[in-house]
């Protein structure tokens, strides 16, 4: 019997996402500003998962932003990433776990241009062994950190305390899905659904129980663009972007936005801020806000992990009439306080906050 036509152009956008064992390498951009998504990612997949991931504190920054505004030239990123290559060997492992969309554009970049030009490959093993005497191998098997959690999308499922359902209407939460352009638009073949049909968030919300809300911004940049934030007087460029999408979006009325890009997150949740605080304009529902979530929070929230210990305390927009929604559980004291018991000064004039 003849596929499908529809299941056999689908299964051309699938990609080999390792099962087990993964060399995790951090994001700048994450761990500055969300660093509980990562710590609860690592969390997830060795203690929720058991899976084997490992990390080497010796990793640095793929110089990735250096790059892409022009100051870091091509051979010494190859030559950056192919350290980290060399930290993966040495510790014995094959698969690589990328927590940046920024990073992932990076490596897949490097990876087809050493496929297409073996002599650049050459070039990066002489200059890597004359700078440190390590060697490397190019990965098995690469994959962005919201593959991994899409791949196990159905195993978080089961063991989900909560789903992404309004308690109050028994209805699921509407949910504007985010891609980086670094994970869907440079390279599109190493993407779950390509720039087409990215699957990797909206497969996320739907085993989660929750509606995939569409758009016509959609698939629009978040504002970042590097060049466009980084260069001050490009500013407004950046937040022209951001208010284009939040305009696009307000109507449909989303509970909250998941992203798997850290500049998007970062960038989305803060122009609602700028945007508030300059001309006194929100995009939610009753003057409210719309709560930007990684998508290890939102994994984090459905298990029925503690939403400070998530790190959802150190968004802009404030995450309590989302969690009031799903009925998730939450001591508003604890907010502020360290693993020590510690309180912390509370931040002014947050969103979503009476």
């Amino acid at each position: 019997m003849k596929e499908p036509e529809n299941k056999r152009i689908w299964s051309e956008y699938q990609k080999e996402i390792a099962d087990d064992h993964f060399f995790y390498v951090r994001s700048c951009i994450r761990q500055s500003f969300f660093p509980g998504s990562e710590q609860f990612f690592l969390k997830m997949m060795r203690e929720i998962l058991g899976k084997d991931i490992y990390e080497n504190p010796s990793h640095t920054t793929c110089t990735g932003i250096g790059y892409h505004t022009d100051i870091v030239p091509f051979e010494t990123i190859m030559t950056v990433i192919a350290r980290h290559f060399a930290l993966m060997k040495e510790a014995g492992y094959r698969n690589i776990a990328i927590s940046c969309v920024t990073s992932f554009g990076i490596y897949t970049e490097i990876i087809e241009t050493w496929k297409h030009f073996p002599e650049t490959l050459e070039k990066t093993r002489e200059y890597l062994y004359k700078a440190t005497g390590r060697e490397f191998d190019v990965p098995e098997n690469m994959a962005h950190t919201s593959d991994i959690v899409y791949k196990f999308r159905n195993e978080i499922a089961a063991k989900a305390k909560y789903r992404l359902v309004n308690r109050f209407t028994g209805e699921p939460l509407k949910v504007v899905e985010h891609i980086g352009c670094h994970y869907s638009k440079m390279f599109p073949k190493y993407g779950v659904g390509g720039a087409e049909f990215p699957k990797v968030l909206s497969g996320m919300i739907e085993a989660w129980g929750g509606q995939v809300i569409d758009y016509p911004e959609r698939r629009h940049c978040c504002g970042f663009g590097f060049r466009q934030y980084i260069v001050q007087a490009n500013r407004g460029y950046s937040l022209s972007n951001s208010v284009k999408k939040f305009e696009s979006m307000k109507p449909y009325k989303p509970d909250f936005i998941i992203t798997n890009c850290p500049g998007c997150n970062m960038f989305m949740d803060r122009w609602q801020y700028a945007m508030r605080e300059m001309e006194g304009k929100t995009y939610g529902e009753n003057g409210l806000s719309i709560p930007v979530l990684t998508y290890e929070e939102v994994a984090g929230l459905v298990l029925g992990i503690n939403p400070w210990e998530l790190g959802l305390q150190y968004h802009m927009v404030q995450s309590e009439p989302l969690l009031d929604k799903i009925g998730i559980e939450y001591n508003p004291s604890d907010k502020y306080l360290t693993k020590d018991g510690i309180r912390i000064p509370a931040p002014e004039n947050l969103i979503n906050i009476k």
